[in-house]
């Protein structure tokens, strides 16, 4: 890439937290209408570098330039006025706010009278929007979007402000394929009007469609910097863990079984349509559809976070009532959730996070154990290798791979026999990835049937047995492990 106007250069940038050395004297910098990749594994310091460009954190040694000149008083609020824009991969909008407040959070247009304009306002988000190729109503609370459609209204947001700089953490994580060539078009745009961008992610195969460069972390320190045309995977991988990666989606022959569970005719209005499957011991069963299918409603009323109208559901043969959750898991059924945030209580340490599906089975008469919580919790934290610098850590402080290894424990020491993993890999980088898959392969050997949703084609391809594809709220194919290519699988959901 043609080196043109340096917008950032960070020098020498350290960073630690009690017991982690989270940036290791780090150098980055990012040019006018460059997107600037920035890689790693979970606790790398790819956060912890961009939160302080954010503002949100303070570093305690380095030097930072923006437009050439040294920023020393550095702020969220400076950093707006300089300019930078953040996507977070945990979204910052208030539910209970239309999209419209939220893109215009703190800056509401205003008639002449100085009352909000909310015609005005409604008409500026409906323009933001349409910008980026969305269709959302914007008077609609945001609580009631898709997960996507909150990720689209967050780069809005960031939009209407005319940033110099844009920092996109997980961009796609929450995007269906449509909607990635979309935001890879907006990034295009973005890059020719000068914006300059970094692009973190954990889908090597999005490095050579949106970067001009690349850096990959490791540990805290900053591993290289390379072009894009000498940034193939396999060297990437090998700079991320330190090693050689035999197999990214490593799937053992396991017998299946007998039948555990039996979903029959489930209808929810026009969402699901007498919807029927069943799932056997020691099986992967995938589930492929695209946004609007229906499969997050399908997985939310198998665990009783939804009411079906018509339909049953059957365990080992005999029919069972799931109201609730708790009816789920009583019957040894455990959720993975697309949204991590659904599944942790943040402010608790890692023990009470792992142990809190197993609540419900404990006697109210009985108090709970807390030194034995402490050595599951451990235990487990060794085997997942989930990187704490302490075992009593606030889940909110861990990076997201390792909180989604705090919930996939909590579900390991269930002891669930049915498992619903919506999304397992979402946010997580490729060693933690083959590690999910690896600990998927013991649940499978144990005779543990699994449900997974995934968005990634050649993931769900390579670890299921066999796929489910749902379009309209309808099963409209399915295929056997070899039976089915990439091309096959999105024309059937499409």
């Amino acid at each position: 890439m043609e080196k043109t106007q340096e917008l950032l250069r960070m020098e020498k940038i350290d960073k630690s937290f009690p017991g982690v050395h989270a940036l290791d004297y780090v150098d980055f910098n990012l040019y006018k209408g460059e997107v600037h990749i920035l890689l790693g594994e979970n606790g790398a310091g790819k956060s912890t570098l961009v939160k302080l460009l954010s503002g949100s954190l303070q570093k305690d040694s380095g030097r930072l330039f923006i437009l050439g000149e040294e920023i020393k008083k550095y702020n969220p609020e400076r950093a707006q006025e300089l300019g930078i824009g953040m996507v977070y991969q945990e979204f910052s909008l208030v539910p209970a706010l239309s999209v419209a407040e939220n893109i215009f959070l703190g800056q509401y247009p205003r008639n002449k009278f100085g009352i909000v304009d909310w015609p005005a306002m409604n008409k500026q988000a409906e323009i933001s929007l349409q910008e980026l190729g969305v269709d959302i109503d914007p008077s609609v609370e945001i609580r009631e979007l898709s997960v996507s459609e909150q990720q689209l209204t967050e780069i809005a947001r960031i939009l209407t402000k005319q940033p110099k700089i844009i920092i996109l953490d997980e961009p796609t994580s929450a995007l269906s394929d449509t909607e990635k060539v979309r935001l890879f078009e907006i990034i295009d745009r973005l890059r020719k009007r000068g914006v300059g961008i970094i692009y973190i992610s954990h889908y090597l195969k999005e490095v050579p469609l949106v970067g001009d460069r690349v850096t990959v972390l490791r540990d805290g320190k900053r591993m290289g910097t390379l072009p894009i045309e000498e940034a193939d995977e396999d060297t990437l991988i090998n700079m991320m863990v330190g090693r050689e990666l035999t197999e990214q989606y490593p799937k053992e022959k396991v017998e299946i079984g007998k039948t555990l569970f039996r979903v029959e005719n489930i209808s929810i209005g026009d969402i699901l349509h007498n919807v029927s499957f069943e799932l056997k011991s020691g099986e992967i069963l995938g589930l492929f559809g695209l946004l609007g299918s229906g499969r997050e409603e399908l997985i939310r009323a198998v665990f009783g976070l939804e009411k079906f109208e018509s339909g049953r559901i059957q365990l080992n043969g005999s029919e069972v009532k799931i109201d609730q959750p708790s009816d789920a898991i009583k019957h040894g059924i455990g959720l993975l959730t697309r949204d991590r945030r659904e599944g942790l209580v943040p402010m608790l340490s890692i023990p009470p996070n792992i142990t809190l599906a197993n609540i419900c089975k404990v006697p109210m008469y009985r108090r709970l154990k807390l030194r034995d919580e402490t050595k599951i919790a451990s235990r487990y934290v060794n085997e997942l290798r989930i990187q704490t610098p302490s075992i009593d850590r606030a889940v909110r402080y861990l990076s997201g791979g390792n909180q989604q290894k705090v919930v996939l424990a909590r579900w390991l020491f269930s002891e669930a026999n049915i498992l619903i993993f919506d999304e397992p890999t979402r946010g997580i980088d490729v060693g933690a990835k083959s590690e999910v898959f690896a600990l998927i392969n013991n649940l499978v050997r144990r005779g543990v049937g699994i449900l997974m949703i995934s968005s990634e084609m050649p993931e769900i391809l390579a670890i299921a047995d066999r796929i489910l594809v749902l379009k309209s709220g309808r099963i409209t194919a399915e295929y056997k492990t070899g039976e089915v290519t990439q091309e096959q699988l999105l024309r059937s959901a499409s």
